[in-house]
C-alpha cells in the first residue's frame, strides 16, 4: 500500500531536508516535484493544487530552529498536511444508542461489497458488537450464498431470502430477525452495479428511507484510482454517505484514491481492505498513514498487531530462551515463526517500521509461501532433531527433504541459517528475541 507514492515523495523530500536554509525558489522547485508525484498517484488535480498551496504557504520563511533543520520543519509541514487530507483523525463507527445500528453497505459491483461484510462482521464479533447480517443483493448471482457461507465462516446469524425480490421488505424482515438474536450491529449487503444509475439509486434511496440507516458505508475499489473519486462523489450526492472502506489496498502502490476521497466528499474513510482473507480490514487512522508515507513508520499499529495476535506467555518464554546459554533450537524457531505468520504478509509488518525504504522492500524478494516450506522442512525432523540441529548428517538430510517435498539443498540453506540466527542472537546480549529479517530469517528470502 502506497509503496510508490512513499518511496518518490520521501525522495522528494529528502532533497530540502539537508538545507540550512530554504528560499522561495528552493520550496516551490521541491513542491513542483510533489505535485508531478501526486498526479501520477491519482490523486485529484484540485486536491494536489490546494494542498500544494497550503504547504507553500507554511513552508516559505521557515528559519532553522536550534534543534530542527529547515528540512525537516518541511516535512512536519507536509505530514500535517497529509493527515488533514486524510480525514484528520480515525472515524470509527457511530453506533446507535438504542441497538441495532443499521449500516448499509453500498458500491458498485465487483468493489468487495459481500466479502467486506463478512470482514466488518468478523472484527465486530471480536469487538463484542454481536453483528447480524442481511443478504439484500437479490441480483447477482450467488451473492446470497456466498453471505451465508461467510456467515458460517465468522458464525455471524445470516437473514436471507433466495428468490424474494423486495428489497426493503427483506431488510425490514432481517432487522426484526437481528433484534430477536439481540444483535447491536446489523450490515446490510446491498446490490451492486457495473457503474452508476438511476435505477440503482432509485432503490437504495427508497431503501434509505424504508430502514433509516445510522450508517451508509461505501465499498470503494482503492484500484480504481479517479474513478474512486468519481463513484464516491456520485454515491454522496444521492445518499450521502458517512464513511468509505477502501478495498484491495494491498494491490495498489499508487494509493490516489485514499488521498482523494475525504478532500473531495469528507466522508471519513473508517476502514481499508489489505488482503483477500478475513481478517485482512484495519481501521484507517490518518496520522499513521501519512507517517507510513513518508515512511516514518507505524509503530502503533504494528504494536496493536502484535498485542492482537502474539501470546504473550510464549514470546516471554522464548525471550528468555533465547539469551540463555542454550538458546533457541528448532521447534522454538517454528513457535516463533507461526506466531510471526499470524501477524500478516512479512512485506505488510515490514512496512511499519520507520526508515524501511519502501522501494527496496518492494522489490525484496521476500516470500511468504517460503514460510509454509520451512514449516514443512521442521515438522519433518524428531523432536531429537529439532532440539539439536547437530544430528542431522547426510542421509537424515535426504530422508527429511524427502519428507516435507523440497529439496536438500533447501534442507542445508535452512540449517545453516539458523545457525547464522543462533550466532546473532548470541551476541546480541540484550533480551528479547531479536529475529533478524530478511536473509537472517531462514525461509525469507
Amino acid at each position: 500500500m502506497f509503496d510508490e507514492l512513499s518511496s518518490k515523495l520521501s525522495a522528494a523530500l529528502q532533497k530540502l531536508t539537508g538545507r540550512g536554509v530554504l528560499t522561495e525558489d528552493d520550496v516551490k522547485d521541491g513542491l513542483r516535484e510533489v505535485r508531478r508525484i501526486l498526479l501520477e498517484a491519482d490523486v485529484s488535480f484540485d486536491l494536489t493544487r490546494e494542498f500544494l498551496e497550503r504547504v507553500q504557504e507554511k513552508a516559505v520563511g521557515i528559519t532553522a530552529l536550534k534543534t530542527v533543520r529547515p528540512g525537516q520543519q518541511l516535512v512536519k509541514v507536509v505530514y500535517d498536511e497529509l493527515v488533514a487530507l486524510l480525514g484528520e483523525k480515525q472515524a470509527p463507527i457511530a453506533f446507535a444508542s438504542v441497538p441495532p445500528t443499521v449500516v448499509l453497505l453500498v458500491g458498485l459491483q465487483g468493489s468487495g461489497k459481500t466479502t467486506t461484510a463478512g470482514k466488518l462482521a468478523r472484527r465486530l464479533k471480536l469487538e463484542q458488537k454481536a453483528p447480524y447480517l442481511i443478504a439484500a443483493d437479490v441480483y447477482r448471482p450467488a451473492a446470497v450464498d456466498q453471505l451465508v457461507t461467510l456467515g458460517k465462516q465468522v458464525d455471524v446469524g445470516v437473514h436471507a431470502e433466495p428468490g424474494v425480490t423486495d428489497v426493503a421488505g427483506i431488510v425490514k424482515r432481517g432487522i426484526v430477525e437481528a433484534g430477536k438474536a439481540r444483535a447491536r450491529t446489523v450490515l446490510v449487503d446491498t446490490a451492486g452495479r457495473l457503474q452508476i444509475d438511476n435505477d440503482m439509486m432509485d432503490e437504495l434511496k427508497a431503501l434509505k428511507a424504508a430502514v433509516k440507516p445510522h450508517e451508509i458505508l461505501l465499498i470503494a475499489d482503492g484500484m480504481t484510482g479517479q474513478d474512486a473519486v468519481r463513484i464516491a462523489s456520485g454515491f454522496h450526492e444521492a445518499l450521502g454517505i458517512t464513511g468509505v472502506i477502501l478495498t484491495k489496498m494491498d494491490g495498489d502502490a499508487r494509493g490516489g484514491a485514499a488521498l482523494s476521497i475525504y478532500g473531495v466528499t469528507k466522508a471519513p474513510i473508517k476502514f481499508v481492505g489489505v488482503g483477500e482473507k478475513l481478517d485482512a480490514l484495519e481501521p484507517f487512522h490518518p496520522e499513521r498513514m501519512a507517517g507510513r508515507i513518508l515512511q516514518q513508520g507505524d509503530v502503533l499499529s504494528l504494536v496493536e498487531k502484535a498485542q492482537a495476535t502474539v501470546d504473550a506467555k510464549e514470546a516471554e518464554r522464548l525471550a528468555k530462551k533465547a539469551t540463555s546459554r542454550k538458546g533457541l533450537d528448532l521447534q522454538d524457531f517454528l513457535t516463533a515463526m507461526r506466531q510471526m505468520q499470524k501477524m500478516g504478509p512479512i512485506k505488510n509488518v515490514l512496512g511499519m517500521l520507520p526508515g524501511v525504504n519502501m522501494a527496496a522492500l518492494s522489490a525484496a524478494q521476500v516470500d511468504d509461501k517460503r514460510l509454509t516450506h520451512v514449516e514443512a522442512i521442521v515438522l519433518s525432523m524428531t523432536p531429537k532433531e529439532r532440539a539439536d540441529p547437530d544430528l542431522i548428517n547426510g542421509s537424515r538430510r535426504l530422508r527429511i527433504a524427502k519428507g516435507s517435498g523440497r529439496t536438500v539443498q533447501e534442507v542445508n540453506q535452512l540449517l545453516a541459517q539458523f545457525k547464522q540466527m543462533q550466532k546473532l542472537m548470541k551476541s546480541a546480549g540484550k533480551p528479547g528475541v531479536r529475529l533478524p529479517f530478511g536473509k537472517g530469517f531462514p525461509g525469507v528470502m
